[in-house]
């Protein structure tokens, strides 16, 4: 019988494909509509933690950000509290642009 694979790997896989990655995303920060401060933050951090490992992981993305190894590891934390330009110079590492547009009726 074949083993059954571990989420966090299929999803760490799928989020290899920048257009996963995006789609992804765009489905936590619409998930974080519905939820307060925290919580958001949490989840988006988490996301950005997962797109940074499917991409080679946090040394790789310090190389391409020019933050600190360690510093990203703080930042991209259950717990982390990332000034509005360190989230920025992540999001611009990873291939994506953050932009705001009208959201649309829901």
């Amino acid at each position: 019988m074949a083993r059954s694979k571990n989420y966090q790997d299929l999803l760490i896989e799928s989020l290899k494909d920048p257009k996963e990655a995006l789609s992804y995303l765009n489905a936590i920060l619409e998930e974080c509509y519905d939820c307060d401060e925290k919580e958001s933050q949490k989840l988006l951090l988490l996301a950005l933690s997962n797109i940074a490992q499917a991409q080679g992981g946090i040394a790789k993305l310090s190389k391409k950000s020019g933050l600190g190894r360690e510093s990203l590891y703080k930042t991209l934390s259950p717990t982390g509290n990332p000034k509005l330009t360190t989230l920025t110079t992540v999001i611009h590492a990873m291939g994506f642009d953050l932009k705001f547009c009208m959201p649309s009726k829901r």
